[in-house]
């Protein structure tokens, strides 16, 4: 009986966690659809961003697509703090990454997991090259020579998640 039951169990997890069919959208929920990218793209424009959109051939859906910034942290011409100095820039830089990303200037960062030139990146949703290059310039770990900045405009369909 307990292993009916375990198995029972079992079972409706794997159902419960199965997608269901979406269904059809309905030709009003269509059109609300088209009138809220309408107004994603508007304001996008009113606030300096470069974008585009198209039409996407297998769910004929609209696909909104925004320039964003990509800042490469790369390792910069003083890296001979001593510990105490670089345990001291790690919490400033990383203090400075938290602001950006609670500002709304940076949707994710992170640093690479080998031990090459290139240490990290941060994603900029910001309008322009200027802005992003001046923010990421503020970082306490550039201004003190540790990282310097590269930084290079990126395509990215709007609203998409990283999975």
């Amino acid at each position: 009986m307990e292993k009916q039951v375990v198995l029972a169990g079992i079972i409706f997890v794997m159902l419960w966690g199965c997608k269901q069919p979406q269904e059809t959208p309905t030709h009003q929920q269509k059109e609300e659809q088209k009138k809220a990218i309408a107004e994603v793209k508007q304001e996008l424009i009113d606030q300096g961003f470069q974008i585009f959109d198209y039409v996407d051939e297998k769910t004929k859906d609209t696909v909104l697509m925004q320039q964003y910034f990509v800042a490469f942290l790369k390792s910069g011409p003083n890296r001979s703090q001593s510990k105490e100095g670089t345990d001291s820039l790690q919490s400033l830089h990383l203090a400075h990454l938290g602001r950006m990303y609670e500002a709304g200037y940076a949707d994710i960062s992170g640093p690479f997991g080998d031990d090459g030139d290139i240490r990290g990146i941060t994603i900029y949703n910001v309008p322009t090259l200027q802005m992003a290059d001046s923010l990421a310039n503020l970082d306490p770990a550039v201004q003190a020579g540790r990282l310097v900045i590269e930084v290079h405009p990126w395509w990215a369909a709007k609203g998409f998640p990283l999975r």
